[in-house]
């Protein structure tokens, strides 16, 4: 702990103690020792010496052996010199300290018991302070802490200068569902006073609770939090570990402290670390980092105020809950397999009409800030009914539990997740995703913007374990587009190399996905190792990932068990899963084969391949390509055919990936047996493809591979491949 920090906190808890012992020593003297003593209204004395010792402080004369306890728990006065590197002395202190403003809060309210006022909220004029929470009150309030209504409380010393961002602070707590208990204030000034001026209605009905005009007061706040163990934790009086791990892992509380910190508020701050409690202020203080007794750092300064609730939320571990995604259109699964038809069409990106790409990335946590959602380029109110506009989505997040592991997994969720708003189809993903608005979705307003919005609310909903941050960035600029698809290449290569030397012999499991089933609903997808998802956007390694994050999830692990042709890909575990997630529709799916038991296919699929039978050889063309095939067929023709979760042998769907795998349709021969494909997926592939032909003893195979610029005839093509001497030519035929 640091040295200032620590002396500080321990000579302000002496100050605390002495003050308040003076002050019993004369109410003492005054009342006598039997005079009853309480917070108004409550059942558990005075709740945080009732909850650590198990002692209930009914008369002043019970004080005198808190007090004792104090003097124990208190360290001796120490310089920077004597400072020990641990956090224990000035835990203590803390913990004395609260005893001690517990106690002295108890004796003001016998020597002035209208000192805070009795209502819920309050009254108006100067008296607005409200002192403890009575046990209508709490049993009203305390249950919200534990159904998740609200997830904990900032306690806030002091307040900022300017009232209008007191105001936007309180908002912004507010909008976390979290209560803001308010004490003390800073030159003269309080939290309350600043949000009067802004017209701000404070108390227990709008969270923004004035507990009180000094430090002392903050004992309200972690008293509420005892009782809250007490009362709806089944934490019994005593057990003071119970207690403070409760509220550690079950409230989400923290200390906001605005201006400079006094020993006293020092002493506050080290209290509150007992129960987990972290420190976050707008002052220059030293910073305590290392992790230890609260969930990550123990005191965090020099916070902007602009950052300072993110900040807050950030190091106590809080995650943000959306229940509501605000956009004009209807949103829900009901919706996600709605297919937006051409009468219906106002606007449309992507899917080979024009660039599209999609990509999530995992950023440093002061890198993000949550909830942003910007759009450069043309909104879709700004084009006419049937226009095409480039699209590229990129989303950034940020998270301490975030694994570069992690992000296809979420980018993958992109596809339902937006599809889920009505009015709204998207198929694809990564870079050959395809987005269509329909004119009624227009009509109610909906937006890009509101893309954001969906991806924003729905990934805290559904990976708030990981996710802590996330901001949408929205392009559809050409030139913008353009950077972003460069960016995703570069991240979805990377991606690609993670799989290394793993073969699907090494391992026992595969994984399944079963995402795209709202629009095929037959449809199962096997990924192994050496077979990423026709959608290019999940391996092996995804697979396992997704089912670490989500084991309910559409990603589930397959046991091969018994191989029943290692030519076919196929195995016995491999058939039974896929029989029992198609409902029966397919039966048996073979890994490495276009002729027998292929896969099925949705229609996410990066490229498709299928046989030329004069030419012995098979063609694959990519989406991107528009143009005529050998096939006599363009890549939309061939698509109904193949998606859907058809089973067509001599036709499937498969990634760019998967095209230079070993295992690429090792039955009918592999990578000899293709024979024609576009120059733009050539080019794409061209390293990795000359790898594989040279592995295969054939280094100059990609030259023998026909194009557009050959020919898109089977006729051409064969001529094409007899000059070249193609290996398919002297191939077995395939039946």
């Amino acid at each position: 702990m640091s040295k200032i920090i620590c002396s500080a906190a321990i000579r302000g808890a002496h100050k605390i103690v002495d003050m308040a012992e003076e002050r019993y020593q004369e109410a003492l003297k005054k009342y006598g020792p039997e005079h009853e003593v309480a917070f108004p209204n409550t059942a558990y004395y005075l709740p945080i010496i009732y909850s650590m010792l198990g002692a209930p402080v009914k008369q002043l004369g019970d004080m005198k052996d808190i007090f004792a306890e104090c003097r124990k728990l208190l360290p001796p006065l120490v310089s920077q010199a004597n400072w020990l590197p641990y956090l224990a002395p000035a835990l203590d202190a803390g913990m004395a300290t609260f005893f001690a403003e517990e106690m002295s809060e108890a004796i003001r309210y016998i020597e002035d018991p209208d000192f805070y006022t009795k209502t819920e909220d309050p009254p108006g004029g100067d008296r607005f302070w409200l002192g403890a929470a009575d046990d209508i009150i709490f049993r009203k309030r305390g249950v919200e802490f534990v159904d998740g209504t609200a997830p904990g409380f900032a306690a806030i010393l002091g307040t900022p200068a300017d009232p209008a961002v007191a105001s936007k602070i309180a908002l912004e707590l507010q909008e976390k569902n979290l209560y803001i208990f308010m004490h003390d204030q800073t030159d003269g000034i309080s939290m309350p006073d600043q949000l009067r001026k802004e017209n701000v209605q404070i108390g227990w009905s709008t969270r923004l609770v004035p507990f009180g005009p000094t430090y002392t007061s903050v004992v309200f706040a972690i008293g509420f939090a005892c009782r809250v163990a007490l009362a709806f934790g089944g934490v019994k009086p005593g057990d003071y570990k119970g207690n403070l791990i409760y509220n550690k892992d079950r409230t989400f509380a923290f200390v906001m402290a605005f201006g400079p910190v006094s020993d006293e508020w020092y002493a506050n701050a080290a209290g509150a670390i007992n129960w987990g409690f972290p420190t976050i202020s707008d002052w220059d203080i030293p910073q305590i980092l290392p992790t230890g007794i609260c969930t990550y750092e123990h005191v965090v300064s020099k916070v902007p105020h602009n950052e300072i609730v993110q900040k807050a939320i950030e190091v106590r571990g809080l995650k943000v809950s959306v229940t509501k995604i605000d956009i004009p259109v209807a949103y829900g699964p009901a919706f996600e397999g709605e297919r937006v038809r051409k009468d219906d069409l106002y606007l449309e990106c992507g899917g080979g009409r024009t660039l599209g790409v999609e990509l999530l990335v995992s950023k440093d946590l002061d890198e993000v800030q949550d909830g942003l959602v910007t759009v450069e380029g043309p909104e879709m109110t700004d084009v006419q009914p049937g226009a095409k506009l480039p699209l590229a989505i990129l989303a950034e997040v940020a998270g301490r539990a975030m694994q570069s592991d992690f992000e296809p997994i979420l980018e993958r969720q992109f596809h339902h997740l937006i599809n889920y708003a009505q009015g709204i189809m998207h198929i694809g993903q990564r870079n050959i995703m395809w987005l269509r608005v329909g004119k009624q979705a227009i009509e109610k307003g909906f937006k890009f913007e509101h893309i954001g919005r969906i991806l924003h609310g729905k990934l805290h909903q559904e990976f708030g374990a990981i996710v802590d941050k996330v901001q949408v960035k929205i392009y559809t600029e050409e030139e913008k587009v353009k950077e972003v698809m460069e960016l995703a290449r570069q991240v979805y290569a990377a991606r690609d190399e993670r799989l290394g030397s793993m073969t699907d012999e090494t391992e026992e499991i595969f994984y399944s996905c079963t995402l795209c089933q709202s629009f095929a609903p037959s449809h199962v997808c096997v990924i192994t190792p050496e077979r990423v998802g026709m959608c290019g956007a999940y391996n092996w390694l995804d697979g396992k990932a997704s089912y670490e994050i989500n084991p309910t999830g559409p990603n589930q692990p397959i046991e091969k068990r018994e191989c029943i042709d290692p030519n076919l890909g196929q195995w016995t575990g491999v058939n039974e899963y896929v029989k029992k997630a198609s409902r029966g529709k397919v039966e048996r799916v073979s890994a490495y084969s276009i002729m027998v038991d292929p896969m099925t296919a949705c229609g996410c699929f990066e490229c498709i391949a299928t046989m030329l039978p004069t030419c012995n050889g098979l063609m694959i063309v990519n989406r991107d390509y528009l143009g005529m095939t050998p096939s006599g067929m363009k890549f939309t023709t061939l698509a109904g055919m193949v998606g859907g979760g058809n089973v067509t042998p001599g036709f499937l769907g498969v990634s760019k990936h998967y095209i230079c795998s070993r295992k690429f349709l090792k039955a009918e021969g592999g990578l000899k047996r293709v024979v024609w494909m576009p120059k733009m997926l050539k080019d794409e592939l061209h390293d990795r493809l000359h790898l594989r032909a040279e592995e295969e003893g054939i280094p100059n195979f990609v030259d023998m591979i026909a194009d557009e610029t050959v020919g898109t005839t089977e006729e051409e093509v064969l001529r094409f491949l007899q000059e070249k001497g193609h290996p398919a030519l002297s191939m077995e035929m395939v039946v």
